[in-house]
């Protein structure tokens, strides 16, 4: 997300079959655990490092998508259960304008081969007690952090 883009709020507690009315829910993401470490990608177009994301098709609920992502992107599946972890909410773009992204967690026990494809050019296993990647969505950092394991 570009620079002048902000995580405004953060419902862990909402209720997924619930999801927020009072802006566009257009976005899923997926924040995958390999031990401590999460899976973040490098977007070609935005040139920085994320979570893996993307826009909830119809009819596909937003789970649906925060998978069919991860596995489009990386070449990633769950290795178990995906857990959904709330309702981010979104200030985008210099309006500022209001939108939520709903934000999904799972496991992974052996990470699958990347093959670089025409959005996303690497991938890489992030340790969040470790220095943040340079060019990386602050975003994505601190919703990696709300999704991730307690120690």
């Amino acid at each position: 997300m570009p620079d002048s883009d902000r995580l405004i709020a953060f419902d862990r507690g909402a209720d997924e079959a619930a999801p927020p009315r009072d802006a566009p829910l257009p976005l899923a993401l997926f924040a995958l655990w390999c031990g401590d470490r999460v899976l973040l990608v490098f977007d070609r177009h935005r040139k920085a490092w994320e979570l893996p994301d993307g826009m909830i098709e119809p009819p596909e609920s937003p789970r649906e998508a925060a998978v069919r992502e991860l596995r489009e992107e990386t070449g990633q599946v769950p290795d178990g259960p995906v857990t959904f972890v709330g309702y981010a909410r979104f200030a985008l773009g210099p309006e500022q304008r209001p939108e939520y992204g709903a934000l999904f967690a799972g496991r992974c026990v052996t990470p699958r081969e990347f093959r670089p494809n025409e959005e996303i050019a690497a991938v890489r296993w992030w340790d969040p007690q470790n220095r943040a990647p340079s060019r990386v969505e602050a975003i994505d950092l601190g919703l990696a952090r709300l999704s991730g394991p307690a120690r």
